[in-house]
């Protein structure tokens, strides 16, 4: 039943060795991937008053009620409980229509897409269909593209925002259309806000991100791995109505839950968040500036650089992504190859090293350019 996924396999051990880290999407900066008992970011940080809980603190950066939180060992675990209780919500009830009539119930993934997405669907027995964020118009989310391809089967509809591989955020209102369409058959939205915070504080979500989640049925998931760098203590999370939570608690009782330090680290980090997204907004300003930077300096790249984003999708002229992330490998510089992201021609390219390590990088990816030429 567990389909394998081929990105999590490749990717396995290539940050710790790679000479050049342009495949991480963390705001690491300089941290290196040792683990620690404490974070770096969090050591001699104030630990929030007693009484204080995860659920509460997550709650309070959305704007909701405790009882619409669950908190998971990661974003990933969250989309993947998110995804199982979306298509089977009455699981364990009597109910011989579960799953929506013949056939397995269906997830409708954007595509290009992270493969867990695609994947996870299929993990615990559902169908997995696509509907396109076309290339042409920027990975731009069109939500008569949802709504066509929704059909009688579909019980979740899956997007993430920030993009993930593009960076494209999504407006507001084109998130709102989509999750009125996707309400309107029964099913949910889920949304993985995971890069959302990444730019300007000026959205309502948390750290400063936009969020979704006042949509009605609406799914949202998110963690302290991407925008704070902070993936060591596997903290991520569910937001959702308290019907919605209670179906996804009980699929997360049959996985491992958080650890004890890993929650009470996760608290100290949501007490100094302030401080904490100063530090990575300055490093996705000045990520971002060398990114755009570099496509802009290379004529042979085509890619839309989102402003706040510190990672594209990058297609060169002439190279596809494996003999482009092989070759720069030869020289110690780790990409992602675009088939893990449905494009062959393309590589996700990141930035979340310190600055003087992505220029680096970015110089060290230009000569494997210009070799390849």
């Amino acid at each position: 039943m567990f389909p394998r996924l081929d990105y999590l396999e490749w990717i396995a051990g290539r940050p710790e060795v790679a000479l050049y880290d342009l495949g991480s999407s963390d705001l690491r900066g300089d941290r290196d991937h040792e683990p620690t008992v404490v974070p770096d970011p969090l050591e001699g940080l104030a630990d929030p008053p007693a009484g204080a809980t995860l659920e509460t603190q997550i709650a309070g950066e959305y704007g909701v009620h405790p009882e619409r939180v669950l908190v998971t060992p990661g974003a990933s675990t969250a989309n993947f409980v998110a995804t199982a209780a979306a298509l089977y919500p009455d699981a364990g009830t009597d109910d011989d229509d579960a799953e929506g009539g013949d056939g397995s119930p269906t997830a409708l993934v954007e595509k290009p897409a992270y493969e867990p997405l695609v994947e996870a669907p299929r993990a615990v027995g559902g169908t997995t269909n696509r509907f396109l964020r076309p290339e042409d118009d920027d990975y731009r989310l069109v939500p008569d593209r949802i709504e066509a391809a929704l059909d009688d089967s579909t019980r979740l509809v899956t997007v993430t925002n920030r993009h993930n591989p593009s960076g494209r955020l999504a407006d507001p209102d084109l998130l709102a259309d989509a999750a009125a369409a996707v309400s309107d058959t029964g099913a949910r939205l889920l949304v993985d806000e995971v890069y959302a915070p990444f730019g300007d504080a000026g959205g309502d979500g948390p750290f400063g991100g936009p969020t979704a989640v006042d949509n009605e049925g609406v799914v949202v998931t998110g963690s302290l791995t991407k925008f704070f760098g902070l993936g060591d203590l596997r903290v991520g999370w569910v937001v959702a109505d308290p019907e919605f939570v209670e179906r996804a608690r009980s699929v997360l009782y049959h996985l491992p839950g958080n650890a004890g330090p890993s929650r009470a680290l996760g608290m100290r980090a949501f007490h100094n968040s302030e401080g904490l997204a100063e530090r990575a907004r300055g490093l996705v300003a000045e990520n971002h500036a060398l990114l755009a930077s570099f496509v802009d300096a290379h004529d042979g790249v085509d890619a839309v650089v989102p402003e706040g984003s510190t990672y594209a999708f990058l297609d060169v002229d002439g190279v596809d992504g494996d003999e482009l992330a092989t070759a720069a490998w030869d020289e110690g510089v780790l990409v992602a190859p675009g088939r893990f992201f449905d494009d062959r021609e393309r590589v996700r390219v990141s930035l979340g090293r310190t600055p003087d390590h992505s220029a680096a990088a970015l110089d060290a990816l230009g000569g494997v350019l210009a070799d390849l030429d």
